[in-house]
């Protein structure tokens, strides 16, 4: 199990430095920079270095290769010690490896078709989302075996209701990363506010940008608030919740707290597109936090097995049993 637990923060590594990378491609306008070629750059794996646009591109797609290496050695591990104890079956990490090699997959796909429609919104969302899904696979994958506070989970013991808030936070938290990333690539949605926390929509605004970044705010806020609710809650509750979901909504508000931060020194401050690359980068520090905070509660929320119930011996003799003993000592 050891192995599994290295490659899988490994590749859970990989995959946030990829997705990051992804936000540096679209914010410095690289996305096209092979044009509409894919997989090779006009025509070769190893293209000329000559342009920027082009330099960021190919190597975004080098890591996405490393990525799905990564991968897919997790998935061959995981196979590999398949009949080791706890590797298979449910809650084995054996299945969301499976997931994960399924799911980058699925990215690289996506981020074909995106290239060849041009870096079509709708599409460039999808491909976001899915990437998103595989972090939580590995991330998932991680947790099962042992890392990220699995062990931890597995051992303590927490209430439902606590599982089920951490989920409601979950679903906030990729709500407002699918609107964060449909902000990002809506034509006129990353300016449609100047203000923070105002929108102050320009006159010049493009149609409905304003109400896409509106709403990619509120949900944002109410992922805000619900967290703050959440740590409250299990604070008062401190003694009878793992402490390991306790430490996990913890890191969740505080990493919503700093992307507050960001999103304002952004609008207010007019950051230049390496700094505002740190406002996605947060973005996915978001989802994979409150991903893992819901886990984990999931895992520390489960009913612990029931002992075999075995029959009592009385501990004084009755009558029956002093017969029965009787009987066998003449027999004897």
């Amino acid at each position: 199990m050891k192995r599994i637990r290295i490659a899988s923060i490994a590749a859970l590594v990989v995959a946030c430095l990829h997705l990051v990378f992804g936000a540096i491609v679209r914010i410095t306008g690289s996305g096209l920079g092979c044009g509409d070629n894919w997989p090779k750059c006009y025509g070769h794996w190893f293209p000329p270095m000559n342009r920027p646009d082009l330099i960021v591109e190919v190597s975004h797609r080098y890591l996405a290769s490393i990525l799905v290496a990564t991968v897919l050695t997790l998935l061959g591990l995981c196979w590999a010690q398949r009949r080791a104890p706890g590797v298979a079956g449910k809650g084995g990490p054996l299945r969301t490896a499976t997931g994960a090699a399924l799911a980058v997959l699925g990215a690289a796909i996506l981020g074909g078709v995106t290239v060849k429609l041009g870096n079509d919104p709708y599409a460039t969302v999808a491909h976001w989302l899915m990437a998103m899904t595989l972090l939580a696979f590995v991330a998932a994958t991680a947790i099962r075996a042992g890392t990220l506070g699995g062990s931890s989970a597995v051992a303590q013991h927490g209430s439902r209701k606590t599982a089920r808030g951490a989920y409601a936070a979950a679903g906030l938290a990729i709500f407002a990363v699918a609107m964060g990333g449909f902000t990002a690539n809506f034509p006129g949605a990353a300016v449609g506010c100047v203000g923070f926390p105002s929108c102050a929509s320009p006159a010049d605004a493009a149609p409905h940008a304003a109400a896409v970044q509106i709403t990619h705010r509120t949900i944002a806020l109410l992922l805000l608030l619900h967290l703050i609710g959440m740590v409250i809650r299990l604070g008062r509750r401190a003694e009878r919740e793992a402490p390991v979901v306790l430490r996990a909504a913890r890191i969740a508000l505080g990493l919503v707290l700093l992307q507050f931060f960001l999103a304002a020194s952004m609008v207010l401050l007019h950051l230049p597109p390496v700094l505002r690359s740190l406002h996605e980068a947060t973005g996915v520090g978001i989802w994979l936090g409150c991903f893992s905070f819901a886990y984990l509660a999931h895992r520390a929320s489960r009913e612990p097995r029931a002992a075999p119930v075995r029959e009592a011996v009385p501990a004084t003799p009755t009558p029956h049993t002093m017969a029965v003993i009787v009987a066998r000592g003449a027999d004897l």
